[in-house]
């Protein structure tokens, strides 16, 4: 198990979430959100100015106009202009001050005189055009819809406040000023229609012009804007790509991700700088931290190995034939992995990780011999067949004692392969192996490979009752059972570095003859 594992874990979780928007894009946004907002709010505020100063100066024309209107008719008259129309005295001289007065203006639409009555207005002058039928002297023209709500006042000869209306004649402000007779009578109305079409065109120059004018502004503040804003958020994003490609899979990996934030050496004077100081200062401790527990994890991994080994050495040890066949089975197993991954064999299956799970996991393949008795295991002739079925039961409770350290310490991911070793090294290629007689790849990878190097140091080992093969011919036997007893891949790897395995046979039968050397020279599969 590798010591810096642990650390993703510690800390972050590696990747980058995609992210919708930057911190720029927002401050951006927030900016020209505000200006946005202020400048519909400005424009909405400055037109509702313009246009309320605009109806005042129109209803000053409006009411001067109409006052003027109303001065140069002669009411007492107003009864045979309407009768006479133009044949009426002082009717044509009073019309031709009408136009004058009309023309005193380009906002004056409309000059006319009405005597209101129930049934309508009756004109007594009227400038519009002197060739339509309802604008002679006499004739009636219907009330607008928008002056019903005025009428009472109209017939009683009152004065209303000016009307603004949108409708037959356009936009328009009107004003009725009444015109009394010598006793003091309404006759009749002066009125004057003011255009209001001179506020909808220049309203639409307004907005133009005021579009204009703060886009201008706008430019001028989002430029500077999103030059601070990227001097601002560029230093944090120096920083979040720099964790981003952080690897903390050893001790140098992690000096040179400090070394790289160091290098940054952010200098903006501000909040920004001491964020930056803060983060260099908290990756070190952290990167000091993860090593203190690296280093510890590393120690416990060491001594939970070495654990492992001496408890399988000491079930080995209650063999009096035992001597240094767990160790030598792990190196076997290790030669045979690298070469089937050298050849490409099982090459997905086949990582470090793997083979030093193997590898780690090899010297309890044997564990469950601790309940086999003394009697039987160390029996110096041939196992009868009752006690032969006693010896194959090593198999499961091997396993059942691996379940039971993986209770205790499920994160040591090697143990999985132990019990794979444990219960199934036993299993032969065709079938005919126990304990669950399972045949070809359904046997785990690790147990094909165990049961080579179980059987080739079977065979060359010398026990109490028989001498050790010569390698020639167990390599012979091997060989022989390939595609039997054996992965015929697991065979062919093995052959190959057969050389490298009969010199670590010759290494532990030297060491064990080594003088003052009291560990035992032979070993029991």
């Amino acid at each position: 198990m590798k010591a810096g594992l642990p650390i993703e874990r510690l800390l972050v979780k590696k990747g980058k979430r995609k992210i919708s928007f930057s911190i720029q894009t927002k401050i951006l946004a927030l900016i020209f959100g505000a200006l946005a907002l202020f400048g519909v709010i400005s424009a909405l505020v400055s037109y509702r100015f313009y246009e309320d100063a605009t109806i005042a100066q129109h209803k000053q024309l409006g009411v001067a106009t109409s006052a003027l209107v109303a001065s140069v008719i002669d009411a007492d008259r107003v009864s045979s202009f309407i009768k006479e129309g133009t044949d009426a005295e002082g009717y044509l001289m009073t019309r031709r001050k009408l136009e004058i007065i009309k023309s005193s203006s380009p906002n004056i639409e409309y000059v006319y005189v009405y005597k209101m009555l129930p049934q309508g207005c009756q004109v007594v002058f009227d400038l519009d055009t002197s060739e339509d039928a309802q604008s002679q002297p006499g004739s009636i023209v219907k009330f607008d819809d928008s002056f019903k709500e005025y009428l009472p006042a109209l017939l009683k000869g009152e004065k209303i406040e000016p009307v603004i209306s949108d409708d037959t004649y356009g936009w328009l402000l009107t004003v009725y000023t009444p015109v009394h007779d010598s006793k003091g009578v309404t006759q009749c109305y002066a009125a004057v229609d003011i255009s209001m079409n001179d506020l909808r065109k220049d309203s639409k120059r307004f907005f133009n012009t005021l579009a204009q004018f703060f886009s201008l502004v706008m430019l001028f503040i989002l430029i500077p804007a999103a030059i601070w804003a990227r001097k601002m958020i560029h230093p944090i994003n120096r920083m979040a790509e720099t964790t981003g490609r952080f690897v903390f899979d050893n001790e140098k990996s992690m000096e040179e991700n400090l070394s790289k934030i160091a290098r940054l050496n952010i200098r903006t004077g501000d909040e920004l700088e001491n964020l930056y100081r803060s983060f260099v200062k908290m990756t070190g401790d952290s990167v000091r931290y993860i090593k203190d527990i690296n280093q510890k994890n590393a120690t416990i991994q060491k001594m939970h190995e070495n654990l492992l080994v001496t408890i399988a050495e000491l079930v080995e040890n209650r063999d009096e034939n035992t001597g240094q066949h767990i160790r030598k089975t792990a190196k076997y197993v290790s030669l045979i992995l690298e070469e089937m991954r050298r050849r490409g064999v099982y090459a997905d299956k086949l990582t470090d990780e793997y083979i030093n799970s193997v590898v780690q996991a090899a010297p309890l393949h044997d564990v469950g011999k601790i309940h086999v008795p003394d009697m039987i295991l160390n029996k110096p002739g041939k196992l009868t067949d009752e006690e032969f079925e006693v010896m194959k039961t090593h198999t499961t409770h091997g396993g059942k004692i691996i379940d039971t350290i993986i209770e205790l310490m499920p994160e040591s991911n090697y143990l999985a392969e132990a019990k794979n070793l444990a219960m199934y090294h036993h299993e032969k290629w065709n079938g005919k192996g126990y304990p669950s007689g399972l045949a070809g790849e359904d046997i785990p990878l690790s147990a094909r490979v165990m049961a080579v190097a179980d059987v080739f140091d079977a065979l060359v080992s010398r026990r109490s009752y028989k001498e050790g093969f010569p390698y020639e011919k167990a390599l012979g036997i091997i060989q022989q059972e390939s595609g039997k007893h054996f992965d015929p891949q697991v065979v062919e790897a093995f052959m190959a570095v057969k050389d490298k395995a009969l010199e670590t046979a010759d290494g532990f039968i030297a060491r064990a003859n080594a003088p003052f050397n009291t560990t035992p020279a032979t070993s029991k599969a």
